[in-house]
């Protein structure tokens, strides 16, 4: 009997006895093909990449066999002198995995806002807020905010990435999703200042000076805070008056954000010339004085109120508008909305808080040198209680119309030794000059802010800081 037939799988026999004919297609293969790939790599410079299982045409003649493996000898030995190291699967896997960047989205506040409601509005997964607010440092800074706080975040399909807020002028919060979870941290960016110089006339306003000088609201308050001792913004501002201010500007990426510290002041008030320094001591101490080195505090503000109006002045024979008689008026009616806060106008400790007769709701502060100031129909308190110490600038309560008042105002008295006397004209003491030890450094600060108060031409200071 033959040899046994087997089938394979296009169901054929075949006769695995009779002596198979050697292929001629791998000649083919190592003869054409390789010189080809070998051109290829001259082109790109590359070799080809390995793959995992490596084909080798079947060759069952002996001469054929060795003179393949030659020519492979040879392409292995001699690559192209261009030719780059071939990648290896190890350092593909060791590539790290990219973090998604997510799209940014910020978030304004609205009132009434909080974080869960507003991470439902922009369709972002609740449950990265708990694990966001879980973070210490993110629950400090998230907790309170505010309208128009802004908060600007980075979001893969509502999942969170990366969560920023401005906390401050120079610092932000940062939020990062890591392969270990959310992690927080405060970031400091860096803020350079410049000194600037302007100078403004007053005409109708201050405040309408200040803008058209180009300085915000904010600052010409401190302005009028820093002489708040010698001049009473309230009543003694006339056409005219004029002011000089050189004063820090803050700049952050190349972009100006917002006005600093005053270094120094002047202010022309009815033909009378009075200057400020800024200055901080060794000590930490940061004071204005005059350039002669006296502070431009004094024991008392002229005025307890920011911005009202005078509705009624010291007057000993004014007739009373509830009365309808002669009786002294030994103080000064500040007119001003309920809810102004009434400030203390020295240091001193408070020795009444309670109602009085006709000036309803009373504070009574008695001060150093047997002098105690009066404040009367208050709609509601500060903190402050009787026996308290206050300093100066604290708030001890609110304008109302209690007592005998007929509309909203603060009665204001100024009494020394039990004498009244006009709160607006009165001379009040000095404050502390500035420590001798300190004198030296102080004056070689200030001369050349003075020079710039004295200077006619714009300035501008190289940046620092």
């Amino acid at each position: 009997m033959g040899a046994p037939h087997r089938f394979i799988n296009d169901y054929k026999m075949n006769d695995f006895s009779s002596p198979r004919p050697a292929r001629r297609l791998p000649w083919f293969v190592a003869g054409v093909g390789i010189p080809l790939i070998g051109v290829a790599l001259l082109v790109t410079g590359q070799r080809p990449e390995p793959t995992s299982t490596e084909i080798t045409p079947e060759v069952t003649d002996a001469s054929a066999t060795a003179e393949l493996a030659a020519v492979t000898s040879a392409a292995d030995e001699n690559p192209p002198e261009t030719a780059a190291a071939p990648a290896t699967p190890a350092t593909v896997a060791a590539e790290p995995k990219p973090i998604p960047l997510g799209i940014p989205l910020t978030m304004k506040v609205r009132s009434g806002d909080s974080l869960d409601r507003m991470f439902k509005r922009n369709s972002l997964d609740r449950t990265d807020l708990a694990n966001i607010m879980y973070l210490e440092t993110a629950r400090k800074h998230l907790r309170l905010i505010k309208p128009g706080d802004e908060i600007h975040v980075r979001q893969d399909n509502g999942h969170v990435v990366r969560l920023d807020k401005s906390i401050s002028l120079g610092e932000i919060l940062s939020i990062r999703d890591t392969a270990d979870g959310y992690i927080a941290k405060t970031i400091e960016e860096p803020l350079s200042k410049r000194a600037v110089r302007t100078t403004g006339t007053i005409d109708s306003s201050l405040f309408l000076a200040a803008a058209e000088a180009g300085i915000s609201d904010r600052t010409i308050m401190n302005l009028a805070g820093i002489f708040a001792w010698d001049v009473d913004f309230m009543l003694d501002i006339r056409a005219g008056d004029e002011f000089t201010l050189v004063y820090e500007e803050i700049w952050k990426k190349g972009e100006r954000v917002a006005e600093g510290d005053i270094l120094a002041a002047e202010f022309v008030n009815q033909g009378e010339r009075f200057r400020a320094i800024r200055f901080a001591d060794a000590s930490g101490r940061i004071d204005y004085y005059t350039p002669d080195g006296k502070s431009v505090r004094k024991a008392f503000v002229r005025a307890p109120l920011s911005f009202s109006r005078i509705s009624s002045n010291f007057n000993p024979k004014r007739r009373h508008p509830k009365l309808n008689k002669i009786r002294a008026h030994r103080g000064v009616d500040y007119a001003a909305p309920t809810g102004t806060p009434i400030k203390a106008a020295g240091d001193g400790k408070i020795i009444h808080r309670a109602r009085k007769g006709g000036y309803g709701n009373t504070v009574i502060v008695q001060h150093g040198g047997n002098i105690t100031t009066l404040y009367a129909h208050m709609s509601k308190y500060g903190r402050a209680r009787v026996g308290s110490r206050v300093r100066q600038g604290d708030v001890i309560g609110y304008v109302g119309a209690t007592g005998l008042a007929t509309g909203p105002h603060l009665h204001y008295e100024y009494r020394r030794n039990g004498v009244h006397l006009n709160p607006r004209t009165v001379k009040l003491p000095d404050a502390q000059p500035i420590d001798s030890q300190y004198l030296i450094d102080f004056e070689e600060a200030a001369a050349p802010l003075i020079q710039q108060l004295d200077s006619t031409r714009p300035m501008r200071v190289a940046e620092n800081g």
